[in-house]
């Protein structure tokens, strides 16, 4: 997914966690399986939410970015809270059902933890002004980007999920 956006000139951005390791060690870095390339950009954080106290407004509103795509690490910690970040900020948000992941809880496995992040998020809106800001849980293979204007494509909901009701 990351090679194609990049050939697509989508911008990439990765949210490093300063509590993993010291920074700039291996430990902190991404795996080299994920590994940044040059051209993307890295936000360091030290909370769940990539947006608190973080670059990662400013570098958004720089690319002119509207919709996210999020993938990484920890399932029920940063992704769960970035991604209702982000909504609350007046982004939609794809999130990557088969892109996070997590370790096994005293109560759930991490694959059981994986899939009801994906249900739970999937739908999950708010109104944002006049427009409704929401997740879609997809697939890897589903996320599109527009190579016109080097950007995820936003996904339209599933008939199954509910958007939210104004209230007047």
């Amino acid at each position: 997914m990351a090679a194609r956006a990049r050939e697509l000139a989508v911008p990439i951005i990765y949210v490093l966690d300063d509590d993993v390791g010291e920074i700039g060690s291996a430990d902190w870095d991404a795996q080299p399986v994920v590994a940044p390339a040059p051209s993307d950009v890295r936000a360091r954080k030290h909370a769940c939410d990539a947006f608190h106290e973080t670059e990662l407004d400013a570098v958004l509103a720089e690319h002119g970015i509207g919709h996210l795509v999020i993938a990484g690490c920890k399932s029920e910690d940063c992704i769960d809270t970035t991604c209702r970040a982000a909504i609350s900020r007046g982004f939609s948000v794809s999130v990557v059902a088969d892109g996070h992941s997590t370790t096994d809880s005293p109560v759930l496995t991490a694959q059981q933890l994986i899939a009801h992040h994906s249900h739970v998020l999937n739908g999950f809106g708010a109104y944002c002004g006049q427009a409704v800001c929401e997740i879609v849980a997809l697939p890897a293979a589903r996320i599109a980007f527009d190579c016109a204007k080097g950007r995820a494509i936003e996904p339209r909901a599933s008939p199954a999920v509910t958007r939210p009701q104004r209230m007047e």
